[in-house]
């Protein structure tokens, strides 16, 4: 049975590199790692050659911004850890390519999709850590997109918090594990 593990934090904060060397030290010196950014412009374009180099060769990469789900499995056949970077990427990419007009729809269809994942790492034997933003943290925006953006990268979490062995806040570099401090109180 698989695991799961969260790296939350803010913009900056350390989650990815946190996240990658833990990974590399549960794999024993090399990860898979399931990209969910779509590159649409040259700020995104040097964002992802930032952290493929960043990783090296010990990582073989699975471009994956829908259908994450499969490339869990397929991964988790030949390693022991695979870095899904990241959650609030992929919620962006549903939003984006869903019907926006039916707040059903949309909720009904994140939760099924993050359960997707959450059942793939699941049914796998390896450890799968998550790396999201905490978006939370600020003030309710402006407008509906956001809010909605913010509602259901929310959901994600929580439903990823649910089911991880370990939570990890990261803040300027520094990761808690959130969930063992939780469980104690």
């Amino acid at each position: 049975m698989g695991k799961i593990i969260l790296v939350t934090g803010g913009a900056r904060s350390g989650k990815s590199s946190f996240a990658e060397k833990l990974a590399l030290k549960i794999g024993d010196g090399r990860a898979a790692y399931i990209a969910t950014a779509q590159i649409f412009d040259d700020e995104m374009s040097y964002r992802v050659k930032v952290h493929k180099e960043r990783r090296g060769k010990n990582w073989l990469t699975f471009e994956s911004p829908f259908n994450a789900d499969k490339s869990i499995s397929f991964a988790a056949e030949n390693f022991n850890a695979i870095l899904f970077d990241c959650v609030t990427l992929y919620v962006s990419n549903f939003i984006c390519a869903a019907e926006l007009d039916d707040e059903n729809f949309l909720y009904q269809n994140l939760r099924r999709l993050i359960q997707n994942l959450i059942d793939a790492a699941k049914n796998s034997d390896a450890t799968i850590i998550f790396v999201t933003n905490e978006v939370g943290a600020g003030i309710v925006p402006e407008n509906k997109l956001a809010r909605r953006f913010r509602d259901l990268a929310g959901i994600a979490n929580q439903m990823l918090a649910a089911e991880s062995e370990k939570v990890f806040f990261t803040v300027a570099g520094i990761a808690v594990d959130v969930k063992k401090i939780s469980e104690s109180i």
